[in-house]
């Protein structure tokens, strides 16, 4: 067993015994990671608050005997203080955490999936766009291969809409072909232009019906690739 140190962003943590917390850790080098923070819930804790959803940290771990490392050492490296004071903000930079975590893999190094995760952690903390959740969750699945087709219809390849969505054959449907839960060209429009290279752009729309729509597009491509219902932008829509 040995030590090891890497740049983390704590993705979940929960309770272990009396004092101590399980902290899932999306590590630049190692993948995700998980580790005992032990007696992080004292409040005599040097570093308690530092392991907290969000924090980007580095951090010293020895290695465990199980799937369990123990955190020895953390040093904050940004602390995201306008997240952590607003609800929005914290509910959106939650959104992007509950992605990563249920799309990485334990121990299997992802940079570029560490990278996209602190740049979304960063645009919530500077200007909180109204698209952030939506579109890191396109990018997600383009990075993992499977982002649905929304150029045409997935079935006889028309170009032109109306187009509705049917997430289980891999993207949209015209009316010849049938099928699907109908999509506004309007927020077509703006998913393609994520997935097409515009998403600066796209970052600036004001909150609205077409934020919404995609923002509602981008979750349940998600939800159909990983299996399960995302929690946390249903909990900003609900507060």
């Amino acid at each position: 067993m040995s030590l090891y140190r890497d740049y983390a962003i704590v993705l979940r943590t929960y309770k272990l015994g009396e004092a101590d917390r399980i902290v899932v850790l999306m590590t630049r080098s190692h993948g995700k990671v998980r580790a005992v923070g032990k007696g992080v819930r004292k409040t005599t804790s040097k570093f308690g608050s530092r392991l907290e959803p969000g924090s980007y940290i580095q951090v010293q771990l020895h290695e465990g005997r199980g799937d369990l490392d123990i955190v020895t050492q953390t040093e904050t490296v940004e602390p995201y203080r306008r997240t952590r004071e607003d609800l929005s903000r914290l509910s959106r930079s939650s959104s992007l955490l509950e992605a990563v975590e249920q799309l990485a893999q334990e121990r299997e190094p992802t940079p570029k999936l560490f990278d996209m995760l602190l740049g979304g952690l960063r645009t919530v903390e500077e200007s909180n766009p109204a698209m952030i959740s939506a579109a890191f969750y396109l990018k997600l699945l383009a990075v993992e291969g499977v982002a649905p087709e929304l150029d045409a219809c997935v079935e006889c390849g028309e170009e032109n809409g109306p187009f509705a969505l049917a997430l289980e054959a891999g993207g949209v449907r015209c009316t010849s072909c049938g099928g699907g839960r109908p999509v506004s060209p309007e927020a077509l429009s703006v998913s393609r232009a994520v997935l097409g290279g515009g998403l600066n752009a796209v970052l600036t729309l004001p909150e609205g019906p077409v934020t919404y729509e995609v923002e509602s597009l981008a979750t349940k491509a998600l939800e159909a690739h990983i299996e399960r219902r995302l929690r946390a932008l249903r909990l900003l829509h609900e507060a």
